[in-house]
């Protein structure tokens, strides 16, 4: 075995291991190289695999194809059926002027192919080629590990801050209750205690909201849903939305299946009611603020063994994020906007079987269109969750 072993101080070269049965050709193959890289040798194919498997492993393998015994082919075989050697590039070194032998050298994972008698030139460049692949290769799986790492820290942190948060609101949620048992208050005195007693409620329920998200976004949600009354849904967040409303002179028509519902009249969706509430939440928001003074906002219930939700507000998302309109981060227009809620509203709506597109085909006016299986599926047996 010829060995061009550097000195300790240039350990880091890259490794070649060159495999040929003929001492003279690992002469040539030797003086080549050993410049710039560790050389090491074998002349047959099962000390090949050994020195392959070795650490530190070749980062490199010239591999001559006819060899007595085991052939080049069979080395690369056995080469690429070992995870510890799978990755190792292997360039053949042959002779044979035959295209079907490159055909296979190929499909069993070589790289390259150089031609017997050998030129230096091409040698030294096709290695040194071929490395720097490496290099970039390994580059790139350190910049996605540290990537990966990067994320999982991230996630440890918010499941830390979401804890940490709850602490701090449980006082925010019982003093309320306390002090409304305790106190002798006017009623607009507990009005406002009441408020900061809803308003602790409403922080820990976006607390548990982010952490569905975050399953939403990975898969691993545990979606559970049960009949849903859509339109009692969407009136509660219209009275929670009444101040900006009026500030704003903006009015609101509902009408299911064209007709203004009557007051007991439900649409039911299959569906998790926290889940339609925060979706809807962000949806009505989003059009409220975009809408002009005085405009007319038209939410339209469509029912059907798909239920469909359109709310159709003045004001054009601009075309530059239309693409864009539900990826994360996206926004435009909103001095403190987040462009997380509308992508949060994709998120809900696919895991809850359903579907949400924007709509934006008729001048100066913004649709987005909801659509989730209606509460009758369940019934027919078309529902699956």
């Amino acid at each position: 075995m010829l060995d061009s072993s550097p000195s300790p101080q240039r350990n880091a070269r890259p490794r070649i291991l060159v495999v040929d049965d003929a001492p003279e050709n690992l002469a040539i193959l030797l003086e080549a190289l050993k410049t710039d890289y560790t050389v090491i040798a074998a002349r047959n194919g099962p000390k090949a695999l050994q020195l392959a498997a070795a650490t530190p492993a070749p980062d490199l393998v010239l591999l001559d194809i006819v060899m007595p015994g085991m052939d080049g082919f069979q080395v690369c075989v056995e080469m690429k059926a070992k995870e510890a050697t799978r990755s190792i590039p292997v360039i053949f070194l042959t002779a044979i002027e035959d295209d079907e032998s490159e055909r296979i050298g190929l499909s069993l994972g070589a790289v390259d192919f150089i031609r017997k008698p050998i030129r230096v030139e091409t040698l030294q460049l096709r290695v040194k080629l071929h490395l720097e692949l490496v290099q970039s290769r390994q580059r790139l799986e350190e910049q996605n590990r540290q990537l990966q790492e990067a994320a999982r820290l991230r996630e440890d942190v918010e499941h830390i801050t979401r804890h940490d948060l709850k602490s701090p609101l449980n006082i925010i949620i019982a003093a309320p209750q306390f002090l409304l048992m305790q106190c002798d208050f006017s009623d607009s005195q507990r009005d406002l205690v009441k408020m900061i007693e809803t308003a602790g409620y409403r922080m820990l329920e976006m607390i548990n909201r982010s952490l569905d998200l975050f399953k939403m976004e990975n898969g691993i949600y545990d979606f559970r849903p049960k009949p849903v009354d859509l339109l009692a849904v969407l009136r509660q967040v219209l009275a929670e939305l009444a101040p900006v409303l009026e500030a704003r002179n903006v009015q609101v028509i509902i009408r299911v299946n064209t007709l203004v519902p009557k007051e007991d009249q439900k649409v039911l969706v299959m569906a998790e009611s926290l889940l339609c509430h925060s979706m809807f939440s962000n949806i009505c928001k989003n059009a409220v603020e975009a809408s002009p003074v005085g405009d007319v906002i038209k939410i339209d219930f469509e029912q059907g063994v798909i239920a469909t939700i359109s709310i159709d507000n003045g004001g054009e998302v601009p075309h530059e994020i239309r693409e864009r309109f539900f990826d994360k981060l996206v926004t435009a227009g909103k001095q403190n906007g987040t462009g997380l809620g509308t992508y949060s509203a994709r998120l809900i709506a696919r895991t809850q079987k359903g579907t949400i597109r924007l709509d934006t085909s008729h001048a100066g006016r913004t649709c987005i269109r909801v659509t989730l299986p209606s509460a009758e599926d369940v019934h027919n047996g078309q529902f699956a969750a």
